[in-house]
Formats: C-alpha cells, sequence, structure tokens
C-alpha cells in the first residue's frame, strides 16, 4: 500500500495523524463568513486545526472571521480550543451582509492581511444562512474581491428547487468562473465514501460483477437516531427530500453506479458522475405513491426514552405536513443497470445513526443441498458502512460446523480503525484540503447540481400541489419509518435489511 507520498505506508506525525499530503507551501487567506456560528466552531475550524497538526498547512496563512456580531479579535480566538500557533493567525471583522458599505471595510481589512502574511490566493467560506449566499456573493463582486486568484466555498442547500437553484447559478457565474466555485457536499469528502471508488475500479474481480447479470438490487440508508434538534427552523422550510436525498443520497448513488472515468481528476470524474445522473428514469407523478413513500415521526421510544412527535418539537407548526422520512425506488437507464431496482431511504428519529449501502447480488438458481431451499439462502451482500463504524462487509455462505451439508450466512469484515489504527479524518479536513489546493474533483458541478433538481422538482411540486394526496404517513419515532416504505420493496419481493 503506498500514500500520495509513494511511500510504502503513509507516515504518522507525533500526534498519530496520517500525513498522506506533502506539506502545501502556496500561501492562502481563508475568509469565514458566518464565523460565529456553530459550524465554523464545530467543523471548519477543528479541521484546521488537525491539517494543521498534521504540519500539511504552509507556514504563512490567515483566517478572518466575518459575521455580523459584534466581537474582537481575542474574543473570537477564545471560542475555539486549538493549538496556540494556529490561534494567532486568526482575526474577526463585523460585516452586514446585506450592506455594501461594510464589505468595503472588509477589503480594506483583507489587503491588509495579505499583505501582512504574503498571500494572493483567497477563500471565502459562505457558512451561512442561504437566504444571504446572494447578497454576499454581489456584495465581494462589488467590493473588488472576486479577483483571478478567489476561490468561493459554499454549503448546501444550492436553492429551495430548480428554479432558486438557476437563479443562484446565475448570480455564481456572473461573480466567478466554474473552476472558482467549490459547492461543498460533506459526504464526498468521507474516506469511506472515496473508498468505494478504490473498492470498484482497483479491485478487478469486483468491478467484473458490477451490474445487472449479477446484482439483484441495491439499497442505500442514511439513518439518523435524533430528530429535528435545533434546526426546526431551517427543516420547517427544507423537510428531508431537500436536505438528504437533492445532495447526499444522490451523490453516494452516483459513485456506487457510474462509469469509470478515464482517470481520477476533476473533470473526468465529475462529467461521469452527472451522465450517470442523468441516466435516472423520471419519477411518473401520476403514480407517485408507488415510486415514493413520505413519512414524518411521531411520538415513541428512542435508547428508552419517550421523545415527543415533531410536530411536538418547538419552532414547528402543529399541523405541520414537512417530512422527516422518505423512501423511494427508482432505475438507472442504461446498459449496466437496466432491470436493477435501486432502494433508498432515510429519515429521522430512526433506531440508531448508520449510513449504509448494501449491493445485493442475485440468488443462486438451484440449491443442491438437500431440504435446504434455494429461497432460504440468502443471497451475496457487500455492505458499504460510511458511518459510524467506517467498513466494508462482505456475506457470503460457510458450511456450518456439523454433520451434513447446512450453509450459514457469514459476514468477513474490513474495519477501518482496526486496520490502519488511526481515528479517520474528518470529511471537512479532506474539502478544506481540496480547496486550497484548488481541486474541485469531489466537488459539486453546475450541471451536475442541476440534473439532480430536475430528477427532484417534479416530486416536490406534486407534493406542494396536492397535500391531502401526499400527506406524510406518521411513523412512531424508534422504528424504521412508516409501513408504506416497507410495503414498497416487499411488493417485489425484496425486504429492507435492518443495519
Amino acid at each position: 500500500m503506498r500514500c500520495r507520498l509513494g511511500l510504502k505506508e503513509c507516515p504518522k506525525n507525533d500526534a498519530g495523524i496520517l500525513r498522506c499530503f506533502p506539506k502545501i507551501e502556496q500561501p492562502f487567506g481563508m475568509v469565514i463568513f458566518g464565523a460565529s456560528g456553530d459550524l465554523t466552531k464545530r467543523k471548519l475550524v477543528p479541521a484546521l486545526n488537525r491539517l494543521f497538526e498534521a504540519e500539511i498547512l504552509p507556514e504563512r496563512f490567515f483566517v478572518l472571521g466575518a459575521a455580523r456580531t459584534r466581537m474582537g479579535d481575542e474574543e473570537f480566538r477564545s471560542r475555539f480550543n486549538t493549538q496556540p500557533d494556529l490561534l494567532k493567525r486568526f482575526s474577526y471583522t463585523r460585516v452586514d451582509y446585506q450592506n455594501p458599505d461594510t464589505f468595503k471595510s472588509l477589503k480594506r481589512v483583507v489587503d491588509d492581511l495579505m499583505k501582512r502574511f504574503g498571500v494572493r490566493n483567497l477563500i471565502f467560506y459562505l457558512s451561512v444562512p442561504p437566504d444571504v449566499y446572494v447578497p454576499i456573493i454581489e456584495n465581494l463582486s462589488k467590493a473588488g474581491l472576486n479577483t483571478e486568484t478567489s476561490r468561493i466555498v459554499i454549503e448546501k442547500p444550492f436553492g429551495k428547487d430548480l428554479k432558486s437553484a438557476r437563479e443562484l447559478e446565475q448570480v455564481l457565474q456572473r461573480s466567478f468562473g466554474e473552476h472558482q466555485i467549490f459547492r461543498i457536499d460533506h459526504y464526498l469528502g468521507k474516506e469511506t465514501v472515496q473508498n468505494i471508488l478504490v473498492f470498484r475500479f482497483a479491485n478487478f474481480i469486483f468491478e467484473e460483477i458490477w451490474n445487472n447479470k449479477f446484482v439483484d438490487h441495491v439499497q442505500i440508508t442514511i439513518a439518523e437516531g435524533i430528530g429535528v434538534e435545533h434546526r426546526a427552523g431551517y427543516f420547517e422550510n427544507t423537510g428531508l427530500l431537500r436536505d438528504i436525498f437533492q445532495n447526499h443520497m444522490l451523490q453516494i448513488l452516483a459513485l456506487i453506479t457510474m462509469e469509470p472515468p478515464s482517470s481520477f481528476n476533476g473533470e473526468s470524474f465529475r462529467s461521469e458522475r452527472v451522465k450517470l445522473l442523468r441516466s435516472i428514469r423520471p419519477f411518473p407523478v401520476e403514480d407517485l405513491e408507488n415510486w415514493i413513500v413520505r413519512g414524518q415521526y411521531g411520538r415513541g421510544t428512542v435508547n428508552g426514552r419517550v421523545v415527543p412527535a415533531y410536530r411536538e418539537e418547538p419552532g414547528v407548526s402543529k399541523n405541520s405536513s414537512v417530512e422527516t422520512f422518505v423512501a423511494m425506488k427508482l432505475f438507472i437507464d442504461n446498459w449496466r443497470w437496466s432491470g436493477v431496482p435501486f432502494y433508498l431511504r432515510a429519515g429521522k428519529r430512526l433506531p440508531k445513526k448508520v449510513t449504509e449501502v448494501a449491493v445485493v447480488f442475485k440468488r443462486i438458481p438451484h440449491s443442491i443441498f438437500p431440504n435446504v431451499p434455494s429461497k432460504d439462502l440468502e443471497p451475496n451482500t457487500i455492505i458499504f458502512t460510511i458511518q459510524p463504524n467506517e467498513a466494508i462487509s462482505l456475506e457470503f455462505q460457510v458450511k456450518r460446523p456439523c454433520p451434513g451439508m447446512t450453509p450459514q450466512l457469514l459476514s468477513m469484515d474490513f474495519r477501518y480503525e482496526d486496520y490502519f489504527g488511526v481515528k479517520l479524518p474528518d470529511a471537512y479536513e479532506r474539502l478544506l484540503l481540496d480547496v486550497i489546493l484548488g481541486d474541485t474533483t469531489l466537488f459539486m458541478r453546475r450541471d451536475d447540481l442541476e440534473v439532480s433538481w430536475e430528477l427532484l422538482d417534479p416530486v416536490l411540486k406534486a407534493w406542494e400541489s396536492d397535500p391531502v394526496r401526499f400527506e406524510p404517513h406518521i411513523y412512531p419515532s424508534g422504528t424504521w419509518g412508516p409501513k408504506e416504505a416497507d410495503l414498497l420493496i416487499e411488493r417485489d419481493g425484496r425486504r429492507w435489511r435492518r443495519p
């Protein structure tokens, strides 16, 4: 096993962190809009700290926090538990996102920092609510901060529907080139998600059976044990289909099913991903109930604790019809996957937190073992566990150690932490590193974004136009969703896996 440095094994520094990347030499500056918020404290700064501890970041760089909250540099630094040498590079300035004049002041602050640190490359990270994306982008342009050496990072959601996504893209394209825009989906930064590509395209024996001749169906599950928590305001305006399916779910599906790119570089890889998404069969709106199930969690028990229904959560309307669960069946109309059903489900207040992909192969055509019909022999399955316990498993039949020929299903597992002996890096570490390097491979392209909205926009419009017909099915918290989701797959003679 060789790492990016060309060594037999990835070296570690004193903190036990893998150093699979060479030290970056090019200085940079990062301006984080919404720096007083949760994402900056919980994800962005810890990711920068890990990269700093791994001695990957260059000698010269700075981080400027920008938000509406009033505070000074020292108060801003006191929010983070990081290396003191990293904190020295942090500073803060107040910005009114709607006021162009404050962006003129921001430019003066940025120009001073760039001169002091000897920086040309500038990164703008929009860790803010989606409704202020447009004014920030427009005011950056008016202030002359959208230079050729600048990059902009945008968190999901990328619009609320196809129309708003296109409007956002028009604003972006007026101010930045496509190579400067990084639409971040943190699932693509997860090691286990990226390992799907290595598993498929670096192992000939698996790629040869990765098609409709051998695969019976595929299941993708993104389950959360928690409810809406403190995100009720956001979730009431978004819903689970927009929050999970338009980005995370479709991106995982694409990696599982896409054709091999000519090489693992930005445009080749992203083009194959978009080509796959364009091959997904549109949902028949007139028969939508047989393809998509919409649910919402009610009261129930999770880990021995009684929890409220979604409509009883603070900030949620008492008669809300927002979905917290979605299950769907879809087909990919191309030569590789024609006729293979894909079953996707995601939800909140399910029995556990887990994200997994199960590629289920066809059953044996005939059993030669006495008293064991072929229908009783579970099919071979390859399972990618993306979180929380990252692993790859292969399920296959073995002989039970007893007289007679009695098969028994066995699972052979590879677990990342057991083998590599380190905690896997957070997705934001990899993605921030790619932004600094200017590598767009693991980020969504404009057409990538548009084709996903083209698929789901008719579903959203159907739900909104006929709320009575598409009222969410209530399911008890702590269960795997409404019974209608079970019927969706059981009608085809299959059943959901229980992770």
